[in-house]
């Protein structure tokens, strides 16, 4: 089966499987963790090279500050936790966003799961925690501003290979397939440059449902598409031959 490179999940629907249930909403962000550890176990089997999961929004801060306290504590607990059983399976951490606005004891995790696993050959695991892909964009923006200023390059050398080299992700391939659950079609500020030629998955599960056996629907999804990047059937099957 023809597997993607890159999957990049929008794990949605936590707090929704939590007011179904009765449950204050925090209890749904804990049941997705579960969810979590069974995708990124899935993923790692599948030889997937890379999986990111958008564990925090820029916009999540708007959330009840019990519920952001909340989801902030168990990734905490999830970076202390885990690291051990990730690092073991030869697991990359990789954590991309703001983390400077998270509270030094997160910041400290961040850093010792990282360069724990630095050396890892295995699956990489892209947390985007205070991430934005207007923030992403717009710092890499900043960034070239800089190089144009301080006379290290021209305007006229801008172009899609220099922008790209300044996102966050510039040492990740570009996403293959974006996973979105629980029944939203939209990509709400996620990876907003490196989805333009990603295969987008929707389905109504939440996350907390969401299991390697989703997971895997999602895959042959993806394995049945036909990705031409402009080309016509025909011409990739020249190109192919």
């Amino acid at each position: 089966m023809k597997l993607p490179k890159h999957v990049a999940i929008i794990m949605d629907g936590n707090g929704r499987w939590a007011k179904k249930r009765f449950l204050p909403r925090p209890a749904g962000h804990k049941a997705g963790i579960k969810s979590a550890r069974k995708v990124v176990e899935a993923a790692a089997k599948s030889g997937i090279e890379v999986l990111t999961l958008f564990v925090f929004s820029s916009e999540n801060w708007r959330r009840p500050p019990v519920e952001v306290d909340s989801i902030l504590q168990l990734f905490l607990k999830a970076l202390t936790d885990d690291i051990v059983q990730l690092h073991k399976n030869n697991i990359r951490l990789k954590v991309i966003g703001d983390v400077t606005s998270f509270p030094e004891s997160i910041q400290k995790a961040i850093n010792s799961a990282q360069t724990l696993t630095q050396n890892n050959t295995g699956l990489t695991l892209v947390l985007a925690a205070n991430y934005g892909g207007l923030w992403d964009i717009t710092q890499a923006v900043k960034c070239i501003a800089r190089q144009v200023q301080n006379g290290d390059m021209h305007a006229e050398q801008i172009d899609e290979t220099v922008i790209k080299a300044n996102l966050i992700t510039n040492d990740l391939p570009d996403p293959d397939l974006f996973i979105r659950t629980s029944g939203e079609q939209r990509i709400s500020n996620f990876y907003l440059w490196q989805l333009s030629y990603a295969e987008l998955y929707f389905t109504d599960t939440p996350w907390p449902d969401f299991d390697d056996v989703a997971f895997n629907k999602a895959l042959i999804h993806y394995a049945e598409r036909e990705r031409r990047y402009g080309f016509t059937s025909e011409q990739l099957g020249e190109l192919n031959a």
